[in-house]
This record gives structure tokens, C-alpha cells and sequence, in this order.
């Protein structure tokens, strides 16, 4: 994950990235999309892997995970931490 702050520090870019080995389609859900499947699909990537930035206003956490071929929700390796959720799982965890 990558977080790139614009000089006056009110909006930041963060990408994400994951390797979903045979997946075709990956989803970013969030706390910054209400949890929507079709807001923010992913780029494939040459490589197999998918990457996609989105902006978030600093000073927040934001829960999310990732939701591949409609049927795998996968967490983030690289999230800053991972919180329990409703469901009995994880859910990641950026901090901007």
C-alpha cells in the first residue's frame, strides 16, 4: 500500500495493491464506499496482480477488504492493522 499526501495535507491518494493468484475480478469494499460492490473495481494489472488509488481525507481510519470473483473476501497483507468484524472475521485497516 502506498499513501501519497497532496501538499496541503486535506486529501490523500492511497493505492492498493493485491496478488489474488487465479482471480479474474477484484473489488475494493469499504467504510469509504459504504461497502458497495460495484464503486470500485480494481485494475488487473500485466503481472496478475490488481492495484487501484482512491483518495481519503487524513485524519481517519478506514476499514475495507477485498472481495474477489463475487464470492472471496481476502484481506489486505499489507493493511496497517486488522479489527474483528460483525461476521465473525477480519477486516483491514487503513490509517491516513
Amino acid at each position: 500500500m502506498k499513501k501519497e499526501y497532496t501538499k496541503t495535507r486535506r486529501s490523500c491518494k492511497v493505492t492498493f495493491e493485491l496478488v489474488a493468484g487465479d482471480a479474474k475480478e477484484v473489488t475494493l469494499l469499504g467504510d469509504f464506499n459504504e461497502w458497495n460492490a460495484s464503486t470500485h473495481p480494481m485494475k488487473r494489472r500485466k503481472d496478475g496482480s490488481f492495484s487501484l488509488s482512491i483518495s481519503l481525507k487524513p485524519g481517519n481510519e478506514y476499514k475495507y477488504r477485498f472481495f474477489a470473483d463475487g464470492t472471496t473476501w481476502l484481506n489486505d497483507p499489507e493493511a496497517d492493522k486488522l479489527v474483528p468484524n460483525s461476521f465473525g472475521t477480519e477486516d483491514s485497516v487503513v490509517t491516513v
